[in-house]
């Protein structure tokens, strides 16, 4: 190792091709995954155990479900549910899709007001306004997510949307532990229903007196004939909106890196021939000394290794600097979710790893054929 690190010097274009090679795959890697996390985390985040959601029979999203109000009636009757100040913890909730701009680019796009029946900071332990109050109810207010209020025109605190031609107040922002709940607006269910002429909702969401009361609600509402209505956990709700994404992105993010490891592989190990190639010099005195196959092996191995971890490094300060500031926005159903995607620790592990296994890999083969090459011959060829 001091031999080959004191001729590193006649090799610097050799390592930054390793280096460079290194880096783009684990650029690519970490910065696909690093997104895919941050959306599974934002809507899963949104999920609490304690809650449970009644859509009807057959829809798949609170978008292409429909209860009438005798279904809602129903619902809050049933066993199982938290009571507060005497009623049972329902809010039936109806979601509304409004059109807005972007601040940057003015492209116009759509985000998700949602009507609730039950205040929202009351039902959702979560939300925690962090500016202004809580709309009133009965009246045309909002209440912002943070990922939206800044974003888009028109929804910051003391800004007004306009529906169906009136203006409605955002009166308040809020926070929802970075979860997809960021990306909507809230406002009274009774006053955005009479507004779009619609006498329906789209979903019932519940509190559960504990967690375990989960089989008994769900079990009173699906043996009942007068309703015909699917029940899940709130988690198992957003576990399941948020798969296709996952999977697309994690497709995405090993088909690419995996392209590019070869690629990067058959370059590192192009570049070690020739190094190994410019060193003969340097091997040969090794085994001449007394220094066997396996030391000449390991010393190019732990060579191209050192040199992949530091391309590792760079890929990852690269993606580092990309999302410094970033916010990432995707659609979900009807609306969008909008994110900050971070790196987290474990990611940047599995970028080290990748980039030791291509190390090691393109190695390999250059390593055994200079170990393999007999003394003699590597004398004579001096």
């Amino acid at each position: 190792m001091e031999l080959s690190a004191r001729s590193i010097d006649q090799r610097i274009g050799a390592s930054l091709v390793v280096i460079a090679g290194v880096a783009g795959v684990v650029a690519v890697l970490l910065s696909v995954l690093a997104i895919s996390g941050t959306l599974m985390k934002s809507i899963q985040g949104a999920g609490d155990p304690a809650r449970a959601l009644v859509l009807s029979q057959g829809a798949s999203s609170e978008g292409s479900s429909a209860l009438s109000r005798e279904a809602v009636r129903l619902i809050q009757s049933a066993p199982g549910l938290r009571t507060v100040d005497g009623n049972a913890a329902v809010s039936a909730e109806a979601l509304f899709i409004v059109p807005v701009r972007d601040l940057e680019t003015n492209a116009r796009t759509q985000i998700v007001i949602r009507g609730a029946t039950m205040q929202t900071t009351a039902f959702r332990w979560e939300i925690k306004i962090v500016e202004g109050r809580a709309p009133r109810s009965g009246t045309q207010e909002l209440l912002v997510g943070s990922s939206v209020s800044g974003k888009y025109r028109s929804l910051k605190v003391g800004d007004s949307l306009t529906i169906r031609g009136a203006k409605w107040p955002i009166v308040g922002r809020f926070n929802a532990a970075n979860s997809a709940r960021e990306s909507e607006l809230f406002g009274d269910a009774e006053t955005l229903l009479s507004t779009h002429q619609r006498n329906g909702y789209n979903a019932v969401y519940v509190q559960l007196a504990e967690a375990s009361a989960f089989t008994t609600f769900r079990d009173s509402l699906t043996v009942n004939p007068a309703l015909s209505v699917s029940v899940m956990r709130e988690q198992e709700y957003y576990r399941i909106q948020s798969e296709p994404i996952a999977k697309a992105w994690h497709f995405v993010a090993y088909i690419a890196s995996s392209i590019m490891a070869l690629g990067a592989m058959f370059g590192a190990a192009n570049t070690m021939y020739s190094s190994i190639a410019a060193r003969s010099k340097e091997i040969a005195t090794l085994r001449a000394i007394g220094f066997g196959g396996s030391a000449v092996v390991g010393s190019v191995l732990i060579e191209v290794t050192l040199l992949a971890i530091v391309g590792a490094l760079l890929g990852t300060f690269v993606v580092w600097l990309a999302f410094d500031g970033s916010i990432l926005s995707t659609k979900l159903g009807a609306g969008r979710v909008i994110a900050q995607p971070s790196l987290d620790p474990m990611l940047v592990l599995l970028g080290i790893a990748w980039a030791c296994g291509i190390g090691l890999l393109s190695g390999l083969f250059p390593a055994v054929r200079a170990a393999r090459v007999p003394v003699a011959v590597a004398l004579r060829d001096l």
